[in-house]
């Protein structure tokens, strides 16, 4: 098992350019199953969950070809649907929660799917329901064998469109259900779906291959199914979680950074809840500057005074995968905030690992802690720590780089699962650290 050892306390300077985004990738990946024409990807990251995906892809069949650094081809004009059943797919499957992903273009090119309980981030319970229903109402049955934990769909007739209400607006579900109905005979209308910037990037790239979906960016789509899809090029969005990652780690360490080529239109509420929290962001073109905050940076309070809440919200609300990156940001704040985590109930549970490091955060509840800001009367403390999860893994991260002496972080598997080369890249702005 490797591991982090990071020497704290040093400003970082220079520019830093995010990542393709990793959510974004798991979907497009499993959109070449679509179809038999080659299908080119670029700006994929060099991450652990996307490599993983790219192998079970071509242990499937699909045939890949990497043309340079982040991109490829892909054809998958001969699958191999045995594959599904061997117990190389089921290892493969289950260290990877993205490959759920691969069910709606199965089930809609080859008319079954199958695929064990699928793994990922232990941040609480993260219920399928909504991808399944949405399968059955376009005519699939559903099998779930509890002595194997599989889950398998099949439609040997086909999928027909229908009207679909989800019951919460889950992201790789409403892009699991626009896979399988874009083949499905008829017109599906989709209400309660997810918007997010890389769905709506999905349905784009589906238009391309000859989809037709109206709707785009709204959480009323409406899908009318064709017989067939082509192959199309796609560029794959820079990721907004390693951005505003980069944002939380610069007003930590009080370094002064520019973070290159963001995407800004994408961003949503990420700058905004930044400067919330007192952090100072200009927009230079399509780059975020940060200048160093020599004299700390203080919460805002709502207008009537009360304590600033962030929480987490489908899209356009603010990505629960950033409340980590808020909270440890705000541990040298000046002021407090609550941070609201609604929709998993395990991802606040690293808080204690900051604790110990000396940050004064109270943890209410599973859901809820407030975070009481330091100011930079005093440094954070160099501790060991293991990371559970992606996205507590960058925050003890950051956490680490703005500490006094040295810390190391175990488990980085998790990190690089969702974060590429990340010490070569925050070495090269003047970081301490090294991997073990």
């Amino acid at each position: 098992m490797e591991s982090f050892k990071i020497e704290g306390g040093h400003p970082l300077h220079g520019e830093i350019t995010p990542q393709g985004a990793k959510n974004e990738a798991l979907q497009v990946l499993c959109l070449v199953l679509l179809t038999d024409e080659k299908v080119t990807i670029h700006n994929l990251p060099d991450i652990l969950d996307v490599n993983k995906l790219i192998q079970l892809l071509e242990n499937l069949g699909v045939k890949i070809q990497k043309l340079a650094k982040g991109s490829y081809t892909f054809q998958a004009d001969d699958i191999n649907m045995d594959y599904l059943s061997s117990p190389e797919f089921a290892k493969q499957s289950q260290s990877l929660r993205g490959s759920i992903l691969i069910l709606g273009p199965l089930l809609a090119r080859f008319g079954y799917g199958g695929i064990p309980k699928p793994g990922g981030d232990k941040i609480g319970r993260r219920r399928l329901d909504t991808h399944f229903d949405g399968f059955v109402k376009l005519g699939a049955t559903f099998t779930y064998s509890e002595h194997e934990h599989y889950y398998s769909v099949s439609a040997p007739n086909g999928l027909k469109g229908n009207y679909i209400l989800l019951d919460e607006a889950s992201v790789t579900g409403t892009a699991n259900i626009i896979m399988a109905a874009s083949l499905a005979e008829g017109t599906t209308t989709l209400y309660n779906a997810a918007c997010e910037p890389y769905l709506q990037q999905v349905c784009h790239m589906l238009v391309r291959m000859g989809a037709k979906i109206e709707g785009i960016g709204s959480n009323l789509l409406t899908i009318h199914g064709v017989k067939q899809l082509s192959g199309c090029t796609h560029s794959v969005l820079p990721d907004m979680i390693e951005i505003g990652s980069w944002i939380g780690m610069a007003a930590m360490t009080k370094s002064e950074l520019t973070i290159k080529n963001v995407g800004w239109e994408h961003l949503g509420l990420i700058p905004s809840i930044f400067e919330r929290l007192g952090i100072s962001l200009e927009r230079r073109a399509d780059d975020i500057y940060i200048p160093a905050h020599t004299n700390g940076y203080e919460i805002q309070s709502f207008i009537d005074g009360s304590i600033l809440t962030v929480y987490d919200a489908p899209w356009p609300g603010f990505t629960p995968d950033l409340l980590s990156i808020i909270l440890v940001t705000a541990i040298q704040a000046r002021g407090e905030v609550l941070i609201h985590q609604k929709m998993f109930e395990s991802r606040l549970f690293f808080v204690d690992k900051l604790i110990d490091m000396g940050a004064k955060i109270i943890l209410c509840d599973p859901h809820r802690a407030v975070v009481i800001g330091n100011d930079f009367r005093s440094r954070l403390r160099a501790t060991t720590m293991t990371s559970p999860d992606i996205r507590a893994g960058i925050a003890l991260l950051i956490a680490a780089l703005s500490a006094k002496g040295t810390s190391t972080i175990h488990n980085i598997e998790q990190i690089d699962r969702g974060y590429e080369r990340i010490e070569e890249r925050l070495k090269a702005i003047g970081a301490k650290i090294t991997r073990v």
